[in-house]
């Protein structure tokens, strides 16, 4: 049984291209969740695709705390130069922990706290997000198999053990800066994600 149903379609038209934006609704919990996609996704090839979980201080606020504004105008960018690609747009703020614990995080951060510490100290694991539901939005979009621009292996295996081959790994390396160094080198050392360590 699928934990998601597709909702809507509409056009998006954005800086880049227009896209087709999807909506989902988890069926357990009534979240929602969405997809842009570009051109055939339901080839046999393996479509370019990028999996994001919400950051609204990254992806709407411009934070420069870490890399996610950044990579999700990168992947929106490198789907519309190939003129076909999915990018899903997971609702699972702060690796899983809300909003309102994400910036309880940060203020652990502030402290000198690395983002895996601050996690921990709020009572959560280092990564508490759920693929499945990406699996299933991929299912639903009748994609085959991935070229997934990711950094992170957890995604990797993820899709791999949920039947969603992944034909290419391709690195998103974007945005850094003096604000998120640390950040960047804690996801490196401790979160295992294929970026050089520093």
């Amino acid at each position: 049984m699928s934990s998601i149903s597709l909702v809507a379609k509409s056009k998006l038209p954005t800086p880049w291209g227009t896209f087709t934006l999807v909506g989902f609704q988890e069926t357990g919990t009534g979240k929602d969740h969405a997809a842009l996609v570009m051109g055939d996704i339901t080839t046999d090839e393996p479509v370019l695709g990028r999996i994001h979980s919400e950051c609204l201080t990254g992806d709407a606020l411009f934070s420069l705390r870490c890399d996610c504004g950044f990579q999700l105008q990168a992947a929106m960018q490198n789907i519309a130069k190939a003129g076909c690609g999915v990018l899903l747009y997971v609702r699972q703020e702060g690796r899983g922990i809300g909003l309102l614990n994400k910036i309880r995080a940060y203020h652990l951060q502030d402290q000198g706290a690395d983002t895996v510490e601050a996690n921990v100290a709020l009572g959560f694991a280092a990564d508490m997000r759920d693929y499945t539901i990406c699996a299933d939005m991929l299912k639903a979009l009748e994609v085959k198999s991935l070229r997934l621009m990711t950094n992170n292996p957890r995604k990797l295996k993820a899709m791999e053990s949920f039947g969603i081959p992944v034909a290419e790994r391709v690195p998103l390396q974007e945005g850094r800066n003096p604000h998120n160094e640390f950040y960047l080198s804690t996801k490196a050392n401790k979160l295992d994600h294929l970026f050089k360590k520093t």
